[in-house]
Parts: C-alpha cells; sequence; structure tokens
C-alpha cells in the first residue's frame, strides 16, 4: 500500500510521463481509499488545464512583446545549458 507522500509523488509524475502499470494500479487503490490524496490529484489536474490554457492563450497574444535585452538574457541562459 502506498503512503500518501508516496501517491502524491506518483500524481506529480503522472503529468509529465506515463507510470508502470504497477504504478498506476497502486496509485489508483490509494486514491480510492484516501480522500486527501484524491482531491489533491483533482486539484493539481485542474491546476494543469487551466496553465496549459493560459499558456495557449497567451502564445497567441501579440500584443505582449519582451524588451531586447531579456530576449538576450533568455538566448544565452539557453545556449548555456547545451
Amino acid at each position: 500500500m502506498l503512503k500518501c507522500k508516496q501517491a502524491s509523488q506518483l500524481v506529480s509524475r503522472a503529468l509529465d510521463e506515463k507510470l508502470s502499470m504497477r504504478e498506476r494500479f497502486a496509485l489508483k487503490l490509494h486514491l480510492l481509499i484516501c480522500k486527501y490524496c484524491s482531491q489533491f490529484s483533482q486539484q493539481l489536474n485542474t491546476l494543469n488545464v487551466a496553465i496549459s490554457s493560459i499558456g495557449k492563450t497567451i502564445e497567441g497574444d501579440t500584443s505582449i512583446t519582451l524588451p531586447t535585452e531579456t530576449k538576450n538574457r533568455i538566448a544565452q541562459s539557453l545556449e548555456s545549458e547545451q
């Protein structure tokens, strides 16, 4: 049986990657019996949908611009990570 900390970590990971069948089963079982983790999972999914929606809205907004200095700083940061 998963502990709440493990379940919350799996809920978070599930947003970014596919869990193994064993992990998915253990998580579903835990969420069935733990109302707190179930609420956490619902809240995290709601936040994920909202943030994704906001991101799509911002991407299409041509009135939002960054100063050249900020663009250069971002470009330099990305280059240094590669």
